[in-house]
């Protein structure tokens, strides 16, 4: 399948993966020169493994969870891609429990590379996405750009898998006011990232689950503009 027309079939994958209940790993895995995956979920509370395309995807997301350093969690930090094709022969001295973890794990020891992406939606941070490879041949410029776009793609459906059953109730009650003003502050959000209606809805939900606090307060709070999705600032324009 030519590289375009298979690009085109990873992000439409990725954007029903919530709703068809299919894997998130598979559309880099199509379009990447890369071995295996994992989508990770990474909290200040819990970690884990939203998919992994084989055991050995599975273990590297496991090691950084016990270890508490790695690729994915620099990757999330920053919000940037952290790319690595010789990982055990760097002698950049980062992550060096790790990196050892790998040499001795006889499920991971076989990678030459890992290539990390954030996850994010406005200013929630969600998790990362772990690429390894079995060569140490980088990735060109356009496949970081491809693993970057599926990502943001992606961290929208793990966001769609963290609130289902969890539904953000309203304390104060579901009034016309509450409406009036939460429908507002969908529309503020909308226009702060260029997104649709329903992903705007989508994360006043996960603010309001993240902070433990009602949609109709965080609502609030966007029409007051003391929050702005955009830049995390209280100065929407």
């Amino acid at each position: 399948m030519p590289r375009r027309q298979a690009l085109d079939k990873a992000r439409r994958d990725l954007t029903f993966a919530h709703d068809r209940g299919t894997s998130l790993c598979q559309p880099f895995l199509a379009v990447l020169p890369v071995r295996g995956a994992a989508v990770s979920l990474l909290r200040a509370t819990s970690q884990s493994t939203v998919c992994s395309s084989d055991t050995t995807a599975a273990r590297l997301d496991e090691l950084q969870f016990d270890l508490g350093e790695g690729p994915c969690w620099d990757a999330l930090s920053t919000r940037r891609p952290i790319l690595r094709p010789l990982l055990t022969t760097s002698s950049t001295g980062e992550w060096p429990l790790f990196i050892n973890a790998v040499r001795e794990d006889h499920l991971a020891c076989g990678i030459a590379g890992i290539y990390a992406f954030p996850l994010f939606v406005g200013t929630l941070d969600l998790g990362a996405v772990d690429l390894y490879t079995t060569n140490s041949r980088p990735l060109e410029d356009d496949q970081v750009a491809d693993a970057t776009e599926l990502a943001a793609i992606a961290s929208w459906q793990v966001l769609r898998g963290v609130l289902t059953d969890r539904v953000v109730d309203d304390a104060e009650g579901p009034t016309t006011h509450n409406r009036r003003e939460v429908h507002q502050a969908t529309g503020m959000v909308l226009a702060q990232l260029e997104i649709t209606a329903d992903e705007a809805s989508l994360l006043l939900r996960a603010h309001a689950f993240a902070s433990g606090r009602t949609v109709a307060e965080v609502a609030r709070d966007v029409i007051e503009r003391r929050l702005n999705f955009a830049d995390g600032t209280g100065d929407a324009e």
